[in-house]
């Protein structure tokens, strides 16, 4: 059976403004929410130690022994599926905080400062909160920070 032209012509602008229809629904929000919800979690689930301690931005901390490793990035996702965007976040929070401590851990050290949200390479620091962007299937927060080992 052949096709008119026009009938393919038109079939074909179809699919592709139904294409670009989809891509201009995709979501990507960006929210800001508290550092010590996802602390609080990962210590109630056991995920997050005493032993590797997190100071954010400007936040005081003891003096530095040695530093280790400096701009350290994480960048974890989760599915944001069906979840509300402020637990799915907190979920990609903790799994970022998680990666900084197995790293501080693996060569000894005692803490990451200076963390500061690291999304797309933008910086954004605050003490308080963290930032995290959530579309409809995916959430996702990138931090960075320096590895060190604290005076005691």
């Amino acid at each position: 059976m052949k096709v008119p032209m026009k009938a393919a012509g038109f079939a074909a602008l179809s699919v592709s403004l139904s294409l670009s229809a989809f891509a201009v629904q995709a979501r990507d929000s960006v929210h800001y929410f508290p550092i010590k919800d996802a602390i609080e979690m990962g210590r109630a689930k056991g995920d997050l130690g005493d032993d590797v301690k997190f100071f954010f931005a400007d936040q005081k901390h003891p003096s530095i022994d040695v530093t280790i490793t400096k701009g350290i990035v994480t960048n974890k996702k989760t599915n944001n599926v069906n979840k509300k965007d402020v637990a799915a976040c907190n979920v990609a929070m903790l799994s970022a905080l998680i990666q900084l401590q197995h790293a501080a851990r693996n060569v000894g050290a005692n803490a990451v400062v200076n963390i500061e949200s690291f999304y797309k390479k933008e910086s954004f620091r605050s003490d308080d909160n963290f930032e995290c962007h959530a579309g409809s299937i995916m959430a996702g927060v990138a931090l960075r920070g320096d590895v060190v080992r604290l005076k005691r």
